[in-house]
């Protein structure tokens, strides 16, 4: 008997094991009825949501957060449920399905408590930010908040849909993303901010090199200044693009500027061609290797005016601007970017 499809592996577990019990299912004809099944016999409604662990104050939250929008059913699927979760869940009327092997669901015309084949586990990333696609994965989330399938978020990526299954996997055992792929957005944007310069470090640069296309080092340097939209190239970040971008940062003249470059190659050649800052205060600016692709490939035209750089996404600003334990932290709750961009902050 053939069924449906659904891009979120929890609900793609719940139909698979009601589908080898005969029972029939339906997709929910619009994502933000607040459901996502619709069960034979009797059009039973039923909202997904899956936990890696739910233990009994797992469930008590789950059972307290749930919004019966049309009457939904609560069905927890987990790929462990204790005794007391299960308990819990059977109290407030709520299903659950054990991925270890149980499914138990109660509606008006309908009760199921019943064993079923076990599922096997995927492979779970206990640290998925930790790597580089991880943390591509978690930043393209934030940029684009929206819940999106696996196999276009792959496609976006130019990563496998494997890799970012198990990214998105690791994510929601954390509680970042829901089923749906889509970010609990301050709570993710809190998680990379802690990693963002574990995955590089920035180097103190003796001179400014000139952002003039026709300069001498623009093309051996990928600095690519006036094209934004087709090339990667080196995008400021720090106090002065916070500033450009409408935060409420003070920025001197005589400070350093900071800057992504697209590359360790491009880095290695800036301080071999302009030579590092000894002592730091030498400095005219400093370079970090982009620690995800896109902070140098989804730059900011700059301002128009002369010797202006391109700056970095508002994201990556922030980013680096949360850095600061304090002052930065403090700016990043006064600053709501303009309307092109989404704040995620």
């Amino acid at each position: 008997m053939p069924r449906w499809q659904s891009d979120s592996p929890a609900v793609e577990h719940l139909i698979d094991a009601l589908h080898d019990l005969g029972i029939k299912t339906a997709p929910a004809s619009d994502p933000d009825l607040g459901f996502d099944v619709v069960v034979q016999p009797g059009d039973v409604r039923v909202q997904v949501k899956h936990r890696s662990l739910v233990d009994g104050a797992a469930a008590e939250r789950l059972v307290a957060n749930h919004r019966a929008a049309g009457g939904a059913v609560l069905v927890v699927v987990g790929d462990r449920i204790t005794r007391d979760a299960r308990q819990t869940l059977s109290r407030a009327r709520a299903g659950y399905l054990d991925l270890r092997g149980h499914l138990s669901l109660r509606a008006d015309q309908l009760v199921l408590d019943t064993d079923v084949s076990p599922v096997q586990q995927e492979r779970v990333d206990h640290r998925p930010l930790a790597g580089r696609a991880g943390l591509d994965v978690a930043v393209h989330l934030l940029m684009h908040p929206d819940a999106v399938p696996v196999r276009r978020l792959a496609q976006d990526l130019d990563r496998s849909p494997s890799t970012v299954s198990v990214v998105l996997k690791g994510l929601r055992a954390l509680g970042l993303v829901d089923e749906h792929s889509k970010p609990d957005a301050r709570a993710l944007f809190q998680e990379v901010a802690a990693s963002w310069r574990a995955h590089s470090h920035s180097t103190r640069i003796t001179h400014l090199p000139d952002p003039d296309p026709r300069g001498r080092w623009s093309k051996p340097l990928q600095i690519n200044a006036s094209d934004t939209d087709r090339h990667s190239g080196w995008a400021l970040t720090g106090n002065a693009a916070a500033a450009e971008l409408g935060a409420p940062v003070a920025v001197r003249e005589d400070d350093p500027l900071d800057f992504y470059v697209p590359s360790a190659a491009v880095a290695r050649r800036a301080e071999k061609v302009f030579g590092v800052a000894v002592p730091a205060s030498r400095a005219q600016c400093t370079i970090r290797v982009a620690p995800v692709d896109a902070a140098c490939s989804r730059r900011v035209a700059p301002p128009a005016r002369p010797s202006s750089w391109p700056l970095a996404h508002p994201l990556f600003v922030a980013l680096e601007l949360a850095q600061d334990g304090g002052r930065g932290r403090e700016v990043l709750e006064s600053w709501t970017p303009d309307a092109r961009w989404v704040r995620v902050w």
